[in-house]
């Protein structure tokens, strides 16, 4: 044996504390965006059914969730909207008195520190469910983009500290930085939706926001799931048309391209760890099948190494907790 040349890697695994010296990726609170559902009217906590721990929560019921969000650490927070009453051009969505301006406006009173995230889009609020202005059966860029704009311009007004379009109708980014810097609001960043894809994995979520289309599909304006390049143009006419985060949506199993994004654009990278990423884990755990603090924490850290500087996760609220017990 004292002929064999090799690496002794394991001398830097032998105990907890050479681990942690040698430790490259790490986790904190800070990382964490948790999405919130609000819904028109009183008395509301519904639990989403495909995501247990996930509620829809009317305004008399948001402030004991923002209390318990702040008191655990974790700094923003993005707000998706169920409104009373849908219509062809999602008017609800920039209405200043609108369920998400509502929301934003009662947060940033009651926890002005918390960072509050708009999602900027129109499908939970249009009554055929897609993210633009439709005629017959065909989604209209051009025309969407005036309503997105004024709908972030509603948002800013609200007190919306950053928006968050997730829309994919092309320019929607350059309507949005003009409609924000013609209206005084060149100082709100814009997180855009730059890579989403066309996934099955959003399931779940079309149940807590009540957005799922009511003909045809998204894949006229989401991207194919096979496309890697694409991804990259997408993200590069964002940051020509003044987006200052890139989101990938979802994560898990776009985790190349969250370090393409990475390698090649110098903004901060969000991963959304979207709802059916969030399901697939506590269906497992309520099973028995995994333990759930591992594999979340495993699956969190994971989007972190891949490039990841933010994380938009249904967990954020049991991963501060473990974080502390660390």
């Amino acid at each position: 044996m004292t002929q064999l040349h090799f690496q002794r890697h394991r001398r830097l695994r032998q105990s907890t504390g050479m681990r942690a010296m040698v430790k490259e990726t790490y986790l904190h609170k800070e990382d964490f965006i948790y999405p919130i559902f609000v819904a028109e009217g009183e008395n509301i906590k519904n639990e989403v059914a495909s995501m247990p721990g996930v509620f829809q929560l009317s305004l008399d019921n948001l402030g004991a969730e923002l209390d318990e969000i702040v008191a655990l650490g974790i700094p923003a927070v993005i707000l998706f909207g169920l409104p009373a009453e849908k219509d062809a051009i999602g008017s609800g969505a920039y209405h200043d008195h609108g369920i998400i301006q509502k929301a934003t406006r009662y947060a940033k009173e009651h926890h002005p520190e918390l960072l509050v995230v708009a999602d900027t889009c129109l499908c939970e609020y249009t009554d055929h469910g897609h993210c633009g202005v439709v005629e017959g059966e065909q989604i209209l860029n051009d025309p969407s983009l005036n309503l997105l704009a004024q709908t972030a311009i509603s948002q800013a007004k609200a007190g919306a500290d950053i928006i968050a379009p997730s829309n994919m109708m092309d320019g929607f980014v350059a309507a949005i930085r003009a409609g924000l810097d013609e209206a005084g609001f060149a100082h709100i960043p814009i997180m855009s939706y730059a890579v989403k894809y066309a996934s099955g994995y959003y399931g779940p979520f079309r149940e807590a926001a009540d957005g799922a289309p009511k003909f045809g599909d998204r894949k006229t304006y989401q991207m194919d799931p096979s496309n890697r390049l694409e991804a990259m143009r997408e993200a590069a006419s964002d940051v020509e048309e003044g987006a200052d985060f890139l989101i990938v949506k979802p994560a898990l199993a776009y985790m190349d391209i969250i370090r393409d994004v990475k390698n090649n654009f110098a903004l901060p990278v969000v991963a959304y760890n979207v709802s059916g990423e969030y399901a697939m884990v506590k269906a497992a755990a309520i099973n028995g099948w995994i333990d759930e603090k591992a594999v979340v924490m495993e699956t969190l850290l994971g989007m972190k190494r891949a490039g990841a500087d933010l994380i938009i996760t249904y967990h954020a609220k049991d991963a501060a907790r473990w974080l502390e017990e660390k």
